[in-house]
């Protein structure tokens, strides 16, 4: 067995393992809690920074733009319609998601499912179609929207 400059005898890795289970063993005894109570720390007032903790940044409000719109044969009357005209043409939807400005609405029926993606415009603070994605209802697979659209209208 070899010795370093000091006389000691260097850790073997296989040594190693076990040390490492130990120290795992003790971190993790240090995160539970004990006799059923947690204890809280008060929130740090508005603006102060609390240390080890990554700063968040708001979102920044970019000018408003228009979104590309996309156009396809079949789509008309959808691609520009508002929340309201595309409830009446197809009922309420399934899903009404918002997220920052933008607005997602789902509709489906037995052969489709028909997601509509609402954006604001510069000339309009209520969001407008601007895009749609369609899929079969049974399986998943995409379907054609056009299709879908009309078969949707016609339920």
């Amino acid at each position: 067995m070899s010795t370093t400059s000091s006389g000691r005898v260097p850790l073997q890795p296989r040594f190693l393992l076990p040390l490492g289970a130990a120290a795992l063993a003790l971190a993790l005894s240090a995160c539970s809690s004990t006799g059923g109570s947690v204890a809280s720390t008060p929130a740090p007032p508005p603006g102060k920074r609390i240390k080890g903790v990554p700063v968040t940044r708001q979102p920044t409000r970019a000018a408003p733009r228009d979104a590309a719109v996309q156009m396809a044969p079949g789509l008309e009357g959808v691609i520009g319609a508002s929340q309201s005209q595309l409830t009446r043409m197809f009922g309420e939807p399934r899903l009404d998601v918002w997220e920052g400005d933008a607005r997602k609405l789902q509709f489906t029926g037995t052969a489709c499912v028909l997601d509509v993606f609402l954006y604001p415009s510069t000339s309009s603070k209520e969001p407008h179609a601007t895009y749609v994605e369609t899929r079969r209802s049974s399986d998943g697979q995409n379907v054609d929207r056009a299709a879908c659209v009309a078969a949707l209208r016609g339920k």
